[in-house]
């Protein structure tokens, strides 16, 4: 895929996506209403051989050059093909609220990684498939992409979507980075994680949560393993910092209305709601809670409010004052920040709604896959692996990110802030170089390379 034709899909899908997002906005507001090596030379090899003995020696060198030059010949366009990698994520449906961000990361991140020489030298041919926000079509996607010659693959953003495919990429032996926040705790050689887990996450806007808002928390969650395991971390951090938790209620993805969940919590008046909610379907949740008058007293801290743009799509008097915990804010104030930023708006225009956390995460992983290829040598996926491992970093628009080689997770600073009136965040207090604990203390992939299980709180 040319340079023009990837900055012209990308350019397409987020006109798409400024369009989605305008009308998620509308329907909430109508709902609101309603409530290689160099070839030898044969000429000095054989002058070598003359000068070493005999004639016959030199024709044998002479022999041995020419075939080695030959060799060197067949291979020579292999060399300069481009390398072609994959991407699977949810381009349309509920959940590209998510997928549209992350695969205009992609494009860009190969057209970057392009411009800049490559991978070995040779170009990245990226093959993208849309999931469609359908479990099924993970699968069927999985399968077309290990059926093909790829060097790696960045998918999946649901946790039920990443366990669905990581199998399908192991028994292929195809290096899988998962590029997503996430309840944390997956093991295994052959993925990497990108993404911010709990103990990054929910260790920072817990206890924050409690000291400044009250010890009395309500959760309301996704209903599949990030709601589920999320909520057991938010039950540990909580009684960890004297907090207890008052009511946890879990919802469906397709769930939207909400108005009985909102009598609930005002009945057991909790100090503050933690929303693990997820997807364009949970979205109206916020503004059915602001129309019934309840952010007023009970405020909402969030793991996951932010990551589909949910603060552009809804007006300011139902996202103003939510807190949240994330790595990269697009309002940091930092020159390589300043400089993604640029960039991404040259590419998508100054009107793309929000550069995401989740966008970022795709960023670092296709740089950090390309330096550890580069540094290696080969695309060689264990000598691959070995790079990845020996704690390669790379200088994010977040500030620095560090891969940890046993758990195969980010070391990366996490930022608290909360949304404005703008359509964006204020950012107000950052934490740097967090590291994943919880996968370091269960997960040491260098020492125990077979291991291959997600473990749990």
């Amino acid at each position: 895929m040319s340079a023009n034709a990837s900055v012209a899909g990308c350019r397409a899908r987020s006109h798409l996506y400024r369009l989605t997002v305008a009308l998620i906005a509308l329907g909430l507001t109508l709902a609101a209403c309603a409530s290689s090596d160099d070839a030898a030379d044969p000429a000095a090899d054989t002058a070598a051989a003359i000068e070493a003995g005999t004639a016959d020696t030199a024709a044998e060198a002479t022999e041995t050059t020419t075939a080695d030059m030959a060799d060197d010949e067949a291979a020579a366009p292999v060399e300069t093909e481009p390398i072609r990698v994959g991407s699977l994520l949810d381009e349309t449906g509920p959940l590209n609220i998510y997928g549209t961000p992350m695969a205009d990361a992609t494009r860009l991140a190969i057209a970057d990684i392009n411009a800049k020489g490559g991978v070995l030298g040779r170009q990245l041919e990226l093959v993208a498939l849309d999931s469609k926000s359908d479990q099924n079509e993970y699968i069927t996607g999985a399968d077309q992409l290990v059926a093909q010659d790829l060097a790696v693959v960045h998918a999946g953003i649901t946790s039920a979507s990443r366990e669905a495919i990581r199998p399908i990429f192991d028994e292929a032996e195809l290096l899988y980075f998962y590029n997503v926040l996430y309840e944390g705790g997956v093991c295994d050689r052959n993925t990497f994680v990108t993404g911010v887990v709990p103990t990054q996450q929910l260790q920072v806007l817990i206890p924050w949560a409690i000291e400044n808002m009250g010890p009395r928390l309500y959760v309301l969650a996704a209903d599949y393993n990030y709601g589920q395991i999320s909520a057991d971390w938010v039950r540990e951090y909580a009684a960890a910092n004297g907090g207890e938790i008052v009511g946890e209620d879990f919802f469906p993805l397709d769930v939207a209305e909400f108005g009985t969940t909102i009598s609930e919590v005002q009945d057991a008046s909790p100090d503050a709601v933690v929303s693990l909610l997820v997807g364009g379907a949970h979205m109206s949740f916020y503004s059915q809670y602001a129309a019934a008058g309840v952010n007023a007293d009970i405020p909402i801290v969030s793991t996951t409010f932010g990551l589909g743009s949910e603060q552009v799509a809804l007006d300011g008097a139902s996202s103003e004052g939510i807190v949240v915990a994330y790595p990269y804010f697009e309002e940091l104030d930092t020159a390589v920040n300043a400089e993604f930023v640029a960039a991404w708006q040259n590419e998508f225009g100054s009107d793309y709604p929000y550069i995401t956390d989740l966008a970022v995460y795709v960023w670092e992983g296709w740089h950090l896959w390309a330096d550890a290829v580069n540094a290696a040598g080969t695309l060689d996926r264990d000598a691959v692996i070995a790079q990845l491992e020996s704690g390669v970093s790379f200088g994010s628009p977040k500030g620095e990110v560090s891969m940890d080689g046993g758990s195969h997770h980010l070391i990366q600073p996490v930022s608290l802030a909360r949304a404005n009136a703008s359509n964006g965040f204020d950012v107000f207090e950052t934490f740097d170089n967090i590291p994943p604990s919880f996968e370091q203390d269960v997960c040491d992939l260098i020492a125990s390379p077979d291991t291959n299980e997600q473990f749990t709180p």
